[in-house]
């Protein structure tokens, strides 16, 4: 038998987030990983306002903000009619903090090296969770595949979209398809692809999506996405195959720049996937938390990427988690049991509106965004949505989470 404060189950961004906001406030966590090393599916991410907002609350920004170029307006081109609008990413107020396209694997590196050496257990597979009654609240025994039990005051499920935490200790629903699905890649331009740090986005009247994003001088990220319907089945994993049905089926009426960019291709950062998301009212009125358990991440809200907020939304849930137990910590030198339920019940309240929110606002983006060509679908992507509800976007990027509470570090936490 194993005790621990807090374990964290997922070394993902969120997990290994939530571990550094713990350890700023003085709280040692216990990450546990099934994978024998830092999970990288998927080569890039984008980084809007608020997880910059969330990372400087984590003391890391200063790791990546100097290593990726900027992104300040996107132009998003209707393929059909050739016109083309023009988004801006900043504010007046917010200039420090814009859009930055970023390699997932330096963000994940950048969270570990700020935990001890010993927080991450590495191709540990959990098998049963289970909960004691103590003292009016409850603590998580843990049992792992090699026997171990681990006794957790607090356990938090960061373990991605199919979360076990979340369907067998909380009772969330499965996420859904969401009836599109979704091609990306990382494109790479040795002598340099010369082209200038915006977002550029091509919309098409049968409902496709692409767009691409410089991370570099050198490098570019790029995506497809599009209805099931386009393709009737799936399509194959392999990602040469992917590439060729990009160049050769999808990407025909897109410029031909953008096809350049896919020829250009680290098959090895080519992916597939079905997009999936959780209904908003599952969060909304399902258990967010139970007792001492929660979920951050993906685990808690699952979603479309349409407007960049999976991981971003992540490092926000970290920082939450770490203001709730900040404040445990700031009144006494340990957790209790009952209060660590008490502080995950105020995360969830805090999170599960935002969360919700973001859900919704991600799926409707989408779905106007892939609406095709009929007057009014366009009337909602060209009029509505780009024009009257740009502002509403914008206050859901530049969200600022706050700060984590100072703990005195003479502060040591006592079991």
């Amino acid at each position: 038998m194993e005790e621990e404060d807090v374990v964290i189950v997922g070394a993902g961004i969120a997990g290994l987030a939530t571990a550094v906001a713990l350890k700023r406030v003085r709280i040692r966590a216990l990450v546990i990983e099934k994978s024998e090393g830092l999970r990288a599916t998927g080569a890039t991410l984008s980084l809007y306002p608020n997880a910059w907002f969330a990372m400087d609350a984590l003391g890391v920004p200063h790791k990546l903000i100097n290593l990726y170029s900027p992104c300040k307006r996107a132009y998003i081109t209707n393929v059909d009619t050739g016109a083309t609008r023009e988004v801006s990413f900043t504010r007046a107020d917010r200039s420090g903090a814009v859009l930055r396209e970023v390699h997932r694997k330096a963000l994940l590196e950048a969270l570990a090296e700020e935990l001890p050496k010993d927080t991450i257990r590495f191709s540990c597979k959990l098998t049963s969770i289970r909960t004691k009654a103590q003292k009016g609240s409850s603590i998580a025994l843990i049992q792992m595949e090699d026997g171990t039990t681990i006794r957790a005051k607090a356990l938090i499920g960061c373990d991605g979209v199919h979360s076990v935490v979340a369907a067998r200790c909380l009772g969330l629903t499965v996420p859904i398809n969401s009836g599109r699905w979704a091609v990306r890649g990382l494109a790479r331009f040795p002598q340099g692809h010369g082209l200038n740090h915006d977002f550029q986005q091509f919309v098409t009247a049968d409902a496709k999506r692409a767009g691409f994003v410089p991370l570099n001088d050198k490098e570019l990220y790029w995506f497809l996405t599009g209805k099931a319907t386009l393709i009737g089945k799936d399509m194959a994993r392999d990602p040469k195959v992917i590439q060729k049905e990009v160049i050769d089926k999808f990407a025909q009426d897109l410029p031909q720049l953008y096809t350049v960019i896919v020829q250009h291709s680290d098959l090895s950062t080519i992916t597939w996937a079905p997009l999936l998301h959780r209904f908003p009212w599952d969060i909304i009125f399902g258990n967010v938390s139970k007792g001492n358990i929660t979920v951050a991440g993906d685990a808690m809200h699952p979603m479309t990427p349409d407007i960049g907020q999976n991981e971003c939304a992540a490092l926000e849930d970290a920082v939450a988690l770490g203001q709730q137990f900040g404040e445990l910590i700031a009144q006494r030198s340990r957790l209790v049991p009952l209060e660590v339920a008490q502080a995950l019940t105020k995360y969830a309240q805090k999170r599960r509106w935002r969360a919700a929110g973001l859900i919704a606002t991600s799926y409707l983006s989408g779905w106007v965004q892939l609406g095709g060509s009929g007057w009014f679908m366009e009337f909602l992507r060209d009029v509505v949505f780009y024009r009257l509800l740009h502002n509403k976007v914008l206050d859901v990027i530049h969200y600022d989470c706050g700060k984590l509470p100072c703990v005195s570090s003479c502060r040591e936490l006592k079991n």
